[in-house]
């Protein structure tokens, strides 16, 4: 049969089938025999009868039959099964080489594999998918999605032997049979993602097709369902703490931590264009207070629910915009991404304040400095580090005008925080020192000093009564802050105030220092005297370093206030609306007294007076209802006859006004003719009048 395969005809054959072929060759493929030598000679004819069939009719497309799923359902399991009893499988996972010698021919699994590779390189676009799905119904029949060492390897077979333009059937394919599982074990769902990232990893390289948002749409709910089951079974488990329920937890934690592995690498194989689209698509799906109904819904989950499934979606993030270069911070840091990211509801623990200043981070740092400023410390000498800056752009001075208070207040409600780690106060650093380098011009310095003072004076003030720890923590932070903007400004008088101050720390109170601070055991103090001066960096000493350098210092009279959001009001936690309502700037040289008052005295006459207004709004609203009812509702003669009246009036009021324009011609070269009327369905009216020349009315 092999022979006759081998023969090339000039004209096919119509009539004949190979079906018979195919199943005698499947069977035999299978075989069972009790001699291991001739069970193996016997599999080796199986598969090379079926290699064959597939070289005999692959290349007529006029007798396809052979992709038919009857046939695939036979012909794709005899050549897995051979396959699957191959020792070393790492060896066969790259693209495929030239045999080395006669004896591996002589081996079925090496056999197999070749005629699997050659039948994947034939494949077509109508039917890829035919030679797909028997893998699946193999792998889930033998159970080898767990452990997935074989499924991992035939699908890199898979992805190198067909042609790249329809990698993403193949991917599609396994989103589909990801979907078909999704309530299968943990460990199933782990290695079928784990197969999907495999999948991915080889595609990237190449052409990926219309399948990018649905993989990332279908990994984010698989994440949902993982972290609902999560939680379901530490409901179930509530009181009775088995040693079954913590391993489905751990095992659902495999899968989530797949889902993310995944999500991170095939966003940052992505071209810009495409991870920035899909940075703002994760982030639409987390949720957050005033979220649209986009997000993944946490339902009946519960806060601890929600906050593993924000804490997920989060590190997705980190993982996408990991190596993410803009040219300009607003196309890295639009307005419908940065809202949300920046929301309160993602300020509620230590863990998900991290993850949020990691990703901005990653979106800010556009020169890879960040390593750079590992580590909160007070740093000798800031040129040591080498740091690569940029004149700022236009574009990122008009952004920070317009949304560098919500990242000044981001900093300043994160500094605020009870749970802070040091972890967080090395990303405050961070946050600072980065927004620094990338964003600031003079007008950012003035602001961004101002909000190291205010940071200062938490902790000095401690209206939050934050433990000793964290205002110990803050004071370090300004420090360190203060200590690189001196030296990135090279202001000699502000550096000269500000390591006189660090100077006297280091002596009277070194647990002012992150140095002392952050270490295992350090002995805090008891209470913190507002009146040592010489511990503290003080405003009128800051501004007269910086007049001397020529900056414009009178905002640094005003005290730094964060601006109150309308999800400040709307959260459920501490809002900052109870201490303060609003930022008012008062400059030197403006007499407060001519300032106007532009709040309003909420009085009885006032509040008739809107609600008068809301009134006459509700009658607007009534009466143009009542006039689209009508032209919907109303006999078509009643609105002509009525329109018809309206435009009579109309008409007799525009002949009265040209008549009066009428005057006899000068010559008749110099005449014009117009015609002037209203066309109704059953009449049109027409005037005609003499005109000297044009006229423009």
């Amino acid at each position: 049969f092999v022979k006759f395969a081998n023969i090339e005809e000039d004209t096919p054959s119509y009539h004949r089938r190979y079906d018979f072929f195919v199943s005698r060759f499947s069977a035999m493929c299978h075989s069972c025999d009790q001699d291991p030598e001739v069970q193996t000679e016997i599999r080796i004819a199986g598969i090379r009868g079926i290699q064959g069939v597939v070289r005999k009719t692959v290349n007529d497309e006029l007798r396809a039959t052979i992709w038919e799923p009857q046939h695939m359902d036979k012909i794709v399991p005899s050549l897995l099964f051979n396959m699957q009893k191959i020792e070393d499988i790492d060896s066969r996972t790259g693209p495929q080489s030239s045999p080395t010698g006669g004896v591996k021919e002589e081996n079925p699994s090496v056999l197999a594999e070749n005629c699997f590779r050659e039948l994947l390189g034939r494949a077509t676009y109508g039917n890829m998918n035919n030679a797909v799905r028997p893998v699946f119904a193999h792998l889930d029949h033998h159970k080898l999605w767990d452990p997935n060492e074989f499924a991992v390897s035939c699908f890199k077979i898979i992805m190198y032997s067909i042609q790249a333009q329809y990698s993403h059937h193949v991917i599609q394919e396994i989103l589909g049979h990801l979907d078909v599982r999704k309530r299968d074990s943990p460990r199933v769902r782990a290695g079928i993602i784990q197969v999907l990232l495999e999948a991915v990893a080889i595609a990237a390289k190449g052409s990926i097709g219309p399948t990018v948002l649905e993989v990332f749409n279908t990994l984010l709910k698989h994440l949902r369902i993982s972290v609902d089951l999560e939680m379901g079974d530490r409901r179930g488990s509530a009181g009775s703490a088995t040693l079954s329920t913590s391993s489905k937890e751990n095992d659902e934690r495999i899968v989530q931590n797949a889902i993310i592995q995944t999500i991170g690498f095939f966003g940052s194989n992505l071209p810009d264009y495409q991870r920035s689209e899909i940075m703002m698509f994760i982030m639409s799906k987390v949720p957050v207070l005033g979220a649209t109904s986009q997000s993944l819904d946490p339902g009946h989950l519960g806060d601890l629910g929600t906050r593993r499934i924000q804490i997920m979606l989060l590190r997705s993030l980190l993982m996408v915009t990991s190596g993410y270069k803009a040219t300009t911070i607003s196309n890295a840091l639009p307005a419908p991404f940065l809202d949300p990211l920046l929301s309160p509801s993602l300020m509620e623990d230590s863990e998900l304040r991290q993850l949020v200043l990691e990703i901005l981070h990653n979106l800010i740092d556009r020169h890879d400095n960040r390593a750079k400023l590992r580590g909160i410390r007070i740093i000798p000498d800031v040129s040591d580090l080498k740091i690569k800056r940029e004149k700022i752009s236009r574009q990122d001075v008009s952004f920070m005008k317009k949304h560098g208070q919500q990242l000044y207040r981001h900093i300043y409600l994160g500094c605020k925080e009870e749970d802070n780690v040091q972890k967080n106060f090395e990303l405050l650093f961070t946050s600072l020192a980065l927004t620094t380098i990338e964003l600031a011009n003079e007008e950012v310095v003035i602001d961004l000093i101002r909000l190291a003072v205010a940071l200062q004076d938490i902790a000095i003030i401690n209206e939050d009564n934050l433990p000793m720890f964290n205002r110990c923590s803050v004071m370090a932070l300004v420090a360190a802050y203060l200590n690189f903007l001196s030296q990135m400004i090279a202001a000699p008088a502000f550096c000269q105030h500000v390591s006189k101050v660090i100077e006297t720390r280091s002596v009277e109170a070194s647990y002012f220092l992150p140095e002392t601070i952050f270490k295992d055991k350090c002995d805090l103090p008891k209470s913190l005297e507002k009146d040592e001066t010489d511990l503290f960096f003080l405003t009128n000493k800051i501004a007269e370093s910086l007049g001397g350098s020529g900056y414009s210092v009178e905002r640094l009279s005003v005290p730094y206030v964060p601006q109150v959001t309308d999800e400040d009001r709307l959260s459920r936690r501490k809002s900052i609306v109870d201490t303060v309502s609003l930022q008012v700037d008062i400059l030197p040289g403006n007499n407060t007294e001519d300032k106007v008052d532009n709040t309003e005295e909420i009085t009885f006459e006032a509040l008739k007076k809107a609600i008068d207004n809301n009134g006459l709004e509700e009658q607007e609203k009534e009466k143009r209802r009542l006039v689209i009812e009508k032209f919907q509702k109303a006999p078509f003669e009643e609105i002509a006859a009525q329109c018809e009246t309206k435009a009579n009036l109309l008409h007799d009021r525009l002949a009265q006004i040209l008549e009066l324009t009428i005057r006899p011609p000068p010559s008749p070269s110099g005449t014009m003719t117009i015609t002037a009327g209203h066309a109704h369905y059953h009449s049109v009216p027409v005037y005609e009048m003499k005109f000297p020349d044009l006229c423009v009315y």
